[in-house]
């Protein structure tokens, strides 16, 4: 019965189906980890400086971000931000604007904590050399604060590409929508599917999700 279960895999282009969606999912997720990790690098920078009402607002934005359940955030821009502003974008375009504001209001938060972690010494000695603000930033701190940041950056990524399983509530045909379409097309002759399906999504995760975890751990350990 099991053996019969696995062959669900293989018939037809379900194989296909299924690694088509995880495509759909990791680059979703690559994409927006690249826009949020860069306007969140502005962010945290922002957070840096003396400003208090820009660092209010902010700090506001990140609220926002930790508060509001990720789910609740993607029906929030597709079905409102369209309706709204009249953007006329793609669902996935409209996930990949969700989860870069998302990633951008946590890794703003990474970015600040790594930068006020690097040695008052530094920034007194780039002032002394002569260096600018915007100097000091570029040559000094952020250079310092990507080894800090990076072992957060990586969890976070992990997160992203976790919670991409929550992309078929907005009507993204991803790898969860697509193992549930085969599910529901092969429930009457093989009651097992469901488990062998979601076994298979698991693992896809694991493989793409433990390289970066361990990684993580392992920069953490040398800190």
């Amino acid at each position: 019965m099991a053996h019969s279960a696995i062959n669900v895999f293989f018939a037809g282009d379900n194989f296909a189906r299924i690694m088509q969606g995880l495509w759909t999912s990791v680059w979703i997720a690559a994409v927006s980890l690249i826009l949020g990790l860069i306007l969140g690098t502005i962010f945290g920078v922002l957070r840096t400086l003396p400003n208090k009402f820009v660092r209010f607002i902010l700090r506001l934005y990140l609220e926002f971000f930790r508060i509001v359940p990720t789910i609740v955030l993607l029906y929030l821009v597709y079905y409102i931000l369209p309706r709204q502003l009249h953007i006329n974008w793609s669902a996935s375009w409209m996930a990949v604007l969700a989860f870069s504001l998302w990633v951008a209001a946590e890794f703003s938060d990474i970015v600040r904590g790594a930068i006020e972690s690097v040695p008052v010494s530094q920034k007194e000695s780039g002032l002394a050399l002569g260096l600018s603000r915007l100097q000091l930033f570029r040559y000094v701190l952020l250079p310092q604060a990507v080894k800090l940041e990076l072992p957060a950056t990586i969890n976070l990524a992990t997160r992203v590409i976790k919670t991409t399983s929550l992309l078929m509530t907005i009507s993204i045909i991803d790898v969860i929508a697509v193992g549930q379409q085969i599910i529901e097309a092969n429930n009457q002759q093989y009651p097992n599917a469901v488990f062998w399906i979601y076994g298979l999504i698991f693992i896809l995760y694991f493989v793409i999700d433990y390289p970066l975890s361990a990684w993580a751990k392992r920069l953490a350990a040398k800190k």
